[in-house]
């Protein structure tokens, strides 16, 4: 037995080791198939980059979000990285029976870590696999976070860990019995049931015992290695490896996620020169290999837990978008392509040569197909990633919000759509108006600019206007940017008068740029129209550089003396100002109008007092909340408002769901699936409320558009409304005018005595 036990399980130990090495070998070239970063963007700060790591892996941060699941599947990941002294005591096991490790064999702090992790190990991994099977896709459909996911892997990695863990705690049984173990002690506090149930066997017998057991366990452990190394794309494995570097390469060093701003877009490694770009540039993204090596990495590192799926709007619609599917489709084709890629296949390092048949002649068949299929194409076409869901996305984050190793999913769909946009003109026809609008008029209904200031003739206070009421921004508190939402669209006017109104009765200076104010560039940007948002954002920096004026520098912190502080009523120009201007030379102070209007109820300038009766529910918008992490303000300013009760949607926060608008979706038509503002409207009105409120023009028109219709069709009642927070805090802040009193009547004369 134990002859047999060393052969087999040094043979596979060999084997393994080997294939490990050139699977390690095979992620390194692949990784450099990748186009560089710009320099610094992804090293800088290693200290934080170090400690977001060791945070992110000892909190589980993104896991236990999800509760027995993240409480789980940390005994496992720990269990992974600290129980190989129990590999190397089954090598010496082989050999010698009653072996122990040299100096930590028989320390008890060591024994009983080793005990508890074991067990946890087991019970951990038992947790996951009950988890899986009753989430299974043929009993959840579409609604399972494992449809789409690759079972056999999941099931292959997870009774590995469970086979190894049982063989973990029988082999302590069975060093308890063969060293003599007579009554219970710590060391053995997990294992004890099996020392006492192998007590009575003969030394021959637990010798044997022990040899098979150890064999076991290293057999398993290196067949688990020689099948993953064999499978490069085998996700759910390597995720273990890879989410380490993952995580440490993410775009923030301080941990936050990959939202907000997008990334600008890069040619080699640099930033495009969008005055003078270069004869070579790459315009996005239209071969795999165009990818940065961090996205590449990305795409390996998908564990295909399906958190991104089971969050996303559009796969909860029935639309086509998974980003898990996604993620996993690229991951796959590039795999597949990378022996062509490595052969080189596509564009040589130098540039345009080709490579040559004598080069390509060891490539396999499967390597050239996959390299002639179209990144983006229909099934008819053989694409790796069909039109619709590239287009089905929302940019509303979720994805990336819950993705417990950090992949950056939107990055990588809007890389996409950059080169469908721009090279191949190929995007929904509907969005081709707001495209032509914006650059004839600066905004995306294609109005006269001279409108954007009608709404200031309905208030009976004076709205000032830069360079017509006020020399330039230094005369005010705030600029107020109204957004071409807050200025045009008749529902979104209504928050914008609200807000100027709350903010007159304060007696907060502020200002507008009026008709000189033009479109952020949100759409268009997220759209993957790149140059029109340059365009559109220099207009604006150049604009709002100018109303703000010269400042001089503070000599210590060598920023302005007086901040540039702008308020928004749009959560998508609050995001692009505040996180994209800064990429084109805007450096401002940029807040959100609820978290101005808290403030202000705060110092004691909004005050209250008019009760709002009625049961409330707010939407989180998600360029306010996921992008921008702004979640309390609209509730206490709810919470102030007398009357009014609050109730949470199931989704909200982190977890909220999109209103269907994001990602310039709110310029397409919803052809497939299920509307997603309906789907959030029927979570709001399963809880029967008086009102729905919001904190976005956008959300206002989705919502709004569905209520109406839902009450048309007889499914909500006529008296819900949809408002945005600053509307309700200024139907509570005026005080009711008092009705004009009676006139008084002649009083009656006393009856004489």
């Amino acid at each position: 037995m134990q002859l047999a036990a060393i052969i087999v399980s040094l043979t596979l130990t060999v084997v393994g080791v080997a294939l490990l090495a050139r699977a390690i070998g095979q992620f390194v070239r692949y990784f450099k198939l990748g186009q560089p970063v710009p320099a610094g963007t992804r090293t800088d700060n290693p200290y934080q980059r170090s400690v977001t790591l060791v945070r992110e892996f000892l909190g589980h941060t993104r896991m236990n979000r999800w509760g027995i699941v993240g409480f789980a599947h940390w005994f496992v990941a720990v269990g992974f990285l600290t129980l190989p002294p129990t590999l190397a005591q089954a090598f010496g096991q082989l050999f010698q029976a009653d072996w122990t490790l040299p100096v930590i064999g028989g320390f008890l702090p060591f024994e009983l870590y080793i005990e508890f992790i074991g067990v946890m190990t087991i019970l951990g991994i038992a947790a996951l696999i009950v988890i899986r099977l009753l989430s299974l896709p043929g009993r959840a459909g579409r609604k399972s976070r494992f449809a789409g996911s690759k079972a056999g892997q999941a099931y292959f990695v997870e009774y590995v860990i469970l086979t190894i863990g049982l063989a973990i705690y029988v082999l302590r049984g069975l060093e308890g019995a063969i060293h003599h173990v007579e009554h219970y002690e710590a060391a053995y506090f997990a294992s004890y049931p099996l020392v006492l149930a192998f007590k009575g066997l003969s030394i021959g017998a637990l010798q044997n015992l022990i040899y098979f057991t150890a064999m076991v366990k290293i057999s398993t452990s290196f067949i688990w290695m020689i099948v993953v190394s064999l499978n490069t794309n085998m996700g759910v494995a390597w995720h273990r490896f890879l989410a380490f570097p993952n995580i440490w390469f993410k775009r923030k060093a301080d941990g936050s996620t990959a939202l907000g701003a997008l990334q600008p877009m890069t040619t080699g490694g640099k930033e495009i020169d969008w005055e003078d770009p270069a004869e070579d540039a790459v315009f996005g993204v239209s071969q795999v290999e165009q990818f940065s090596w961090k996205g590449l990495l990305d795409f390996s590192t998908c564990t295909e837990c399906g958190r991104c799926q089971s969050q996303c709007p559009a796969w909860n619609t029935g639309k086509p978008l998974s980003p898990k599917l996604l993620i996993m489709s690229l991951r796959d084709h590039a795999h597949a392509k990378a022996p062509y890629l490595l052969a080189g296949g596509g564009k040589t390092v130098e540039g345009d040569e080709k490579a040559t048949e004598e080069q390509l002649k060891d490539v396999p068949a499967s390597a050239l197909a996959e390299a002639e299929r179209p990144l983006i194409g229909t099934v008819e076409e053989n694409g790796v990633i069909d039109p619709d869901v590239l287009w089905s996305c929302t940019t509303c984050g979720a994805c990336v919000e819950q993705c417990p190793v950090d992949i950056e999913h939107i990055d990588h769909i809007v890389d996409m759509r950059r080169y469908q946009v721009m090279i191949e003109s190929a995007f929904p026809s509907e969005a081709g108006t707001m495209l032509k609008n914006l650059e004839k008029k600066g905004n995306p209904w294609g109005l006269a600019k001279k409108q954007r200031v009608e709404w200031t003739k309905e208030v009976d206070f004076e709205v000032p206007i830069v360079g017509k009421d006020v020399e330039d921004l230094t005369e005010v508190d705030y600029l107020y940017w109204v957004g071409c939402a807050g200025a045009l669209e008749d529902r979104a006017k209504k928050t914008t008068k609200a807000f100027a109104e709350l903010l007159h009765i304060a007696g907060v200076k502020f200002a507008i740029m009026g008709g000189e104010e033009k479109c952020t560039g949100d759409s268009p940007r997220r759209l993957g129209n790149e140059p029109l948002f340059q365009q559109l954002g220099a207009e604006n920096v150049a604009m709002l550089n100018m109303a703000f004026g010269e400042d001089d520098e503070d000599e210590t912190t060598k920023k302005p003396k007086s901040a540039k502080k702008i308020v928004s009523t749009c959560p998508h120009c609050f995001n692009t100002i505040a996180n994209e201007y800064p990429q084109l030379g805007g450096e401002y102070e940029v807040i959100h109008h609820t978290q101005l209007l808290q403030h202000l109820i705060d110092e004691g300038k909004l005050i209250p007092v008019t009760p709002v009766e009625g049961l409330i529910t707010y939407h989180d918008p998600c360029y306010l909340g996921r992008h921008n992490k702004v979640y309390t303000p609209p509730r206490e300013i709810m919470s102030a408002v007398p009357g009014l009760r609050q109730q949470e949607m199931h989704r909200h926060k982190e977890r909220g769901f999109c209103c269907g608008a994001g990602g310039a979706r709110m310029w397409m038509e919803e052809r497939i699936g299920k509307r997603i503002n309906n789907e959030r409207v029927e979570e709001a009105l399963s809880l029967d409320p008086d009102i729905v409120s919001t904190a976005c023009p956008f959300c206002l028109v989705m919502l709004t558009d569905s209520v109406n219709g839902k009450k048309n069709d007889g499914k909500a009642k006529e008296s819900v409304t949809v408002v945005d927070v600053a509307q309700l805090l200024l139907d509570s802040v005026k005080t009711p005018v008092d009705p004009e009193p009676a006139e008084k009547s002649e009083p009656e004369p006393e009856p004489a005595a």
